[in-house]
């Protein structure tokens, strides 16, 4: 994006800054690059640093309902004691790894209505530091991902919305302290027992888990309740495997379930395996909750930053960023 304006917490005179991604597109496990331009003012500085952070839209539980806060999940230094001169330009090259954990906010070219995803620059000159420069990120699924969202739609079910809880899921090897979920409505030949899907990835370079909640209708003497899953799949198997098949196995698996277990903390998984043909694999054995999370707080850890405001961190730059985040 274009930046068109001073780093307004350097006051007047001060220099201006241009973050340039090479390719705004990425997947988890993979890197942003691009460069940091830089424009000297009407004075010499030392800028004592230059930090890249990913920046994204989080929900969080409170003792008054549930809010959003904007959480900056990752941070990278790309310069620090750097002297610039007045008029001097500069470009930093830069990469940034990204998560395995990060959140997918686009599908096929899609974008998934309720997330949002951003690299933001910040610089600081002589204790002063300025958030300016934000530059929008479309991260697409994994291939194993990939081919189990296609599962999804094969098989007839409908995106309804997507968005980030703060919180861990128990059981789960999570690094990062939220999560998202992708929600769905149900196939019609699932309609008579599911109200809707939530599904959550949790990647790491080797393996996905994928957990699944499923809001079930109640029965004529009985009430409706939450079944859950996880499954653990190996990144190996994007395309040696029919994930419709295994999908249709694990929702079939939910509406089998007879009762949910509750454990002191929470619902308790199914503990299913993997349950696709040939491959022998198994998804970890779960001793805990699902969907309910352990930890939610009102402060965010981990360089998040609960309370502030969207519309000032998101905040247009004069160009068509626009809400950063919507359909």
């Amino acid at each position: 994006m274009v930046f068109k304006k001073m780093l307004g917490a350097l006051g007047v005179g001060g220099p201006s800054v241009d973050t340039v991604l090479s390719n705004p597109h990425t997947r988890p496990g993979l890197a942003l690059t691009g460069q940091v331009n830089l424009t000297g003012g009407t004075h010499d500085v030392e800028i004592e640093h230059i930090t890249l952070g990913l920046v994204t839209r989080i929900e969080v539980e409170g003792g008054h309902g549930e809010h959003a806060a904007v959480g900056e999940f990752h941070r990278t230094t790309v310069a620090s004691r750097l002297k610039l001169a007045a008029g001097q330009s500069l470009a930093i090259p830069f990469q940034v790894d990204m998560p395995w954990e990060t959140p997918v906010t686009d599908v096929y070219g899609q974008h998934l209505h309720g997330m949002t995803m951003g690299l933001r620059t910040e610089v600081a000159v002589a204790r002063a530091v300025d958030k300016g420069d934000l530059d929008p990120v479309a991260v697409h699924p994994l291939p194993v991902q990939e081919k189990i969202l296609e599962a999804f739609a094969r098989l007839g079910f409908r995106f309804k919305t997507a968005d980030l809880e703060y919180g861990r899921i128990y059981g789960v090897n999570q690094t990062l302290p939220f999560y998202q979920e992708i929600e769905f409505w149900p196939a019609p030949q699932y309609g008579h027992g599911i109200n809707e899907v939530e599904l959550t990835f949790v990647a790491n370079p080797h393996t996905v888990d994928v957990v699944l909640e499923f809001d079930k209708r109640g029965g004529l003497f009985t009430g409706g309740h939450d079944a859950y899953g996880r499954y653990t799949v190996p990144h190996s198997d994007a395309d040696t495997v029919d994930w419709a098949q295994v999908v249709d196995g694990w929702v079939r698996q939910a509406l089998d379930q007879r009762q949910s277990f509750l454990a002191s903390h929470g619902h308790a998984f199914g503990g299913h395996g993997y349950g696709h043909h040939g491959s022998g694999h198994h998804g970890h054995r779960g001793s805990g909750v699902g969907g309910v999370v352990a930890g939610a707080a009102l402060g965010l850890a981990g360089g998040m930053v609960a309370g502030e405001i969207l519309e000032e961190v998101f905040e247009d730059d004069g160009g068509d960023f626009g809400d950063f985040g919507g359909e």
